[in-house]
């Protein structure tokens, strides 16, 4: 299809021409191939990439007529439907006027639903790992945070961040991903760390069919859980303020994640097990206190409870 000089929507255009057209003059074509309806979500993406960017792609539309044959002043979209809708999303949210002027093609020649269909079939999906580290170069050259880059594609900031996450993989994991050699559950199960050097030992430890979740836990067996009891007894943002790093999954309810210091947490444990040891001696009166993280049965001691004394004791008579 050629594309010849910019006409107005007053005169019949030719094929191949492109035109503005009022956005209210768009209407839907029932010979439209995608009978399912677009889905809130998918709308949602087209407005807000149209807001940030603009209509990339002009939509391909065809002449309206009435009954006798003459144009009605309207026209069908042909392709390019779901920017349609995202336009409209935008004008009634009063981000755009209702009159808001749309470049589209014209086709006059080729039957309506056949290109619909052709549209919607003769295409190839972007790789996911090629999504990845799009949205990874997005964060890193243009400097856009999650929400930023969200609010540009019509997708929530978490999703972004599993994304960022996924595109940050060490590539050897992403070459072998593209390859079929990973799935994207097994993909996502590496990237609870961001360890590179940890990801490429555990891919070399891993056979093709290990289980996304023993991935996971092989992942994170160095680190502690949050609810660990040492973790709960110290707490999270006690060790975090301390300087511990905490883990999160952003794929998986992770409980609250994992503590990767371990000897942090012990020094923590041990520190709060020693301040409570002292204020039980100086609050009872005893001569000695001491903890431990781990009741010490190497040491032959046993538990022993504070009795009142009732004087001296009485000699046993035989």
């Amino acid at each position: 299809m050629t594309t010849q000089s910019t006409q107005t929507a007053a005169t019949e255009p030719q094929h191949g021409a492109e035109i503005i057209v009022p956005l209210n003059r768009l209407k839907a074509s029932d010979k439209n191939a995608r009978k399912t309806p677009h889905s809130p979500a998918t709308i949602e993406a087209f407005a807000a990439s149209i807001k940030a960017k603009g209509v990339l792609q002009p939509p391909v539309v065809e002449i309206e007529r009435n009954g006798e044959g003459a144009p009605t002043g309207a026209y069908l979209v042909t392709i390019g439907e779901g920017r349609r809708l995202g336009l409209r999303l935008l004008a009634k949210r009063k981000a755009i006027k209702r009159t808001y002027p749309v470049r589209c093609i014209v086709d006059a020649e080729n039957d309506a639903h056949e290109i619909s269909l052709d549209e919607n079939v003769t295409r190839a999906d972007m790789h996911p790992a090629d999504q990845f580290e799009a949205f990874k170069r997005l964060a890193e050259e243009r400097g856009y945070g999650a929400e930023e880059i969200g609010a540009r594609f019509g997708v929530s900031a978490h999703v972004v961040r599993q994304r960022l996450r996924l595109g940050a993989v060490a590539p050897a994991l992403m070459q072998t991903y593209r390859e079929g050699g990973l799935t994207l559950e097994q993909l996502m199960a590496f990237a609870v760390s961001e360890d590179h050097d940890r990801q490429e030992q555990v891919l070399g430890m891993i056979g093709p069919h290990t289980p996304a979740y023993a991935i996971r836990r092989v992942m994170t067996e160095t680190k502690v859980r949050a609810d660990d009891p040492r973790a709960r007894f110290v707490g999270v943002e006690a060790y975090a303020e301390a300087g511990g790093a905490v883990l999160r999954d952003l794929f998986t309810e992770d409980g609250g994640g994992w503590l990767e210091d371990a000897s942090l947490l012990d020094r923590l444990v041990i520190g709060k097990l020693d301040g409570l040891a002292e204020e039980v001696r100086e609050r009872e009166g005893w001569k000695w206190a001491e903890a431990y993280p781990d009741f010490p049965h190497g040491l032959g001691l046993g538990r022993v409870y504070p009795e009142k004394s009732s004087g001296p004791p009485r000699t046993r008579r035989r």
